[in-house]
């Protein structure tokens, strides 16, 4: 509790999904210098903007969650959008953040950013043995380039940035927009969608043989904060529960627990994306003490039931 009540704070993101959930485990802990850039005063992607918020906010730690997002259409569609933003914004917050001597930068990295073909689990030792799964290459590897630079910084300036790669997340407040949601949102939505509409089918990317691992919002958040308090080394670490589950297996489970009776129609002509995802999470452990907690059941249950309240109130 000490630690946190004595640090000015800046989370890029922090109104977001992730950050939304990061910010409320901050003030929990005690932390009470917390500053949430807004997006329409502080553009991440413009150096003029990064050096007013870090010079006005003077941040002993800053934690940089803000990147563009998307699942594998959104990937697909804007390429170049989702290397360059999430490439510069790291840049040039890293940069800065140097020059004003911020003592600590926490940078969230991606699980796409492993080889296409890694094999499970992925290993941390894993992330330059080949070139990521090409319908979200960009995006990872501009997230790639951030641990670059943050293990150049720390050799060149003996700056203290660390580097996390979460697998996919998961949780109340996620993205539901069905043009960049990621699988978990997307077929939540489809089903609810389709039982309300007494609709039979659903239709479903690719063939379903895919897998994937998925880590409550929650769990991500305290493994981040962990991270943050106790962590101060250049090499990489996975933040994950440690479980593979098929696409077709995921998407069952969503069937019953979103009450849907139809049946599910595969359409092969869509990506599967990478082939299997699941990593190792021994060094979170050993360095840090995290370990996951959250059912992956009852994380969908408590995402359903979210999302149900969300659109009753609509």
């Amino acid at each position: 509790m000490n630690f946190w009540a004595d640090q000015r704070l800046v989370v890029t993101g922090g109104s977001g999904f992730l950050g939304s959930h990061l910010v409320k485990q901050l003030k929990d802990r005690g932390a009470v210098d917390v500053f949430v850039p807004k997006s329409s005063e502080y553009n991440l992607t413009k150096e003029e903007a990064i050096i007013r918020l870090v010079g006005e906010t003077k941040p002993d730690v800053i934690i940089h969650l803000a990147a563009v997002v998307g699942g594998i259409g959104a990937n697909r569609e804007k390429p170049g959008r989702f290397f360059y933003e999430n490439l510069i914004m790291g840049a040039l917050l890293v940069e800065q953040a140097r020059l004003f001597r911020v003592k600590k930068f926490v940078a969230i990295g991606t699980i796409c950013s492993y080889p296409k073909f890694t094999p499970v689990p992925f290993k941390e030792e894993n992330l330059w043995d080949g070139y990521p799964e090409e319908t979200n290459a960009p995006y990872g590897l501009a997230k790639k380039m951030l641990l670059v630079l943050s293990q150049a910084y720390r050799q060149q300036y003996g700056f203290n940035s660390i580097f996390l790669l979460p697998v996919n997340l998961y949780g109340p407040g996620d993205n539901f927009d069905p043009q960049s949601s990621h699988v978990i949102p997307a077929l939540i939505k489809k089903c609810l969608d389709a039982e309300k509409s007494h609709e039979e089918e659903i239709v479903v990317w690719g063939t379903g043989k895919a897998t994937r691992e998925f880590l409550y919002v929650e769990d991500a958040a305290e493994a981040i904060l962990l991270a943050t308090e106790k962590y101060n080394k250049g090499d990489p670490v996975n933040i994950g529960a440690g479980f593979e589950i098929s696409i077709k297996e995921l998407a069952e489970l969503i069937m019953e627990l979103t009450g849907f009776q139809g049946r599910i129609v595969w359409d092969p002509t869509k990506p599967d994306g990478q082939p299997r995802r699941m990593v190792d999470t021994t060094r979170a452990y050993q360095e840090f003490g995290f370990k996951a907690r959250t059912n992956f059941r009852e994380g969908l249950k408590k995402t359903i039931e979210w999302y149900k309240e969300r659109i009753r109130n609509l």
